[in-house]
């Protein structure tokens, strides 16, 4: 098998199966540990792969604007949002963060919701504007346009002397094992913050986000109480269950 013929192998078996491990697919291609190493590396210099340690994950989708992303997956985002609501009750504090899915959610909410809503997001806090009984606060920071999020070290401040009852998070990256992750170092301090002023956690995530994961660790998988997803494998869904998450698909 040639080199290339080998790394689109390799590439079909990883988004088949979301992880590989470097000793499993030399075995499968028969080919020596150390050309499979050097096919990983090849594979995650061009972006197509996360190397890992013994072996490689799936690479998230894109990151791309709040605008793009606002016009991709949303029956399934609606979906998400729906298997949400009932964990949401009156007069709770709610720790909502940015992401299309979340705002897909606020727009859901009953309009006699009686909650304190508690967001980096400008456009969730708009979207919350007609909700005379939610009150709303809006977390400060810099404004970073690509995710439409307030971030920083004003915004990881300001939740240190806070407590909210439920946390919904958005997700951009999650795998069983190495956990939630994101791209930037400054939107993962702040979603560390927020996971530690949590009581619970939900994590709203579609499918495609599954068995991935970016350079920075917010936090183990066992940090969420809930996974609520379009869809999940049995064996990964097993996985969670055994680390106490409950996941909802």
């Amino acid at each position: 098998m040639l080199k290339e013929e080998r790394q689109q192998e390799i590439l079909r078996i990883i988004n088949s199966e979301l992880k590989v491990i470097a000793s499993d697919l030399s075995q499968r291609l028969s080919v020596s540990e150390d050309t499979i190493r050097r096919d990983l590396k090849d594979l995650d210099n061009q972006g197509l792969i996360r190397r890992v340690h013994s072996g490689a994950l799936r690479v998230g989708p894109p990151v791309v604007d709040f605008s793009t992303r606002e016009n991709i997956y949303n029956e399934i985002k609606v979906k998400l949002a729906q298997k949400a609501l009932p964990f949401i009750k009156d007069n709770q504090v709610l720790l909502i963060d940015g992401g299309t899915t979340n705002l897909c959610l606020v727009k859901l909410l009953p309009i006699n919701l009686k909650a304190t809503i508690i967001t980096n997001s400008p456009p969730i806090a708009i979207a919350l504007v007609n909700h005379k009984d939610v009150d709303v606060i809006m977390l400060g920071g810099t404004l970073y346009k690509e995710s439409m999020i307030n971030l920083g070290i004003d915004t990881v401040d300001s939740l240190s002397s806070m407590r909210v009852d439920l946390y919904i998070m958005g997700i951009h990256n999650i795998d069983s094992q190495i956990g939630v992750s994101v791209p930037t170092l400054s939107e993962c301090l702040v979603k560390r913050r927020m996971v530690d002023i949590s009581t619970e956690i939900i994590g709203l995530v579609t499918s495609n986000k599954l068995g991935t994961v970016s350079n920075q660790i917010i936090c183990p998988p066992q940090d969420l109480n809930y996974i609520i997803t379009n869809s999940i494998e049995p064996e990964i869904k097993n996985i969670y269950l055994d680390q106490g998450v409950i996941v909802i698909d």
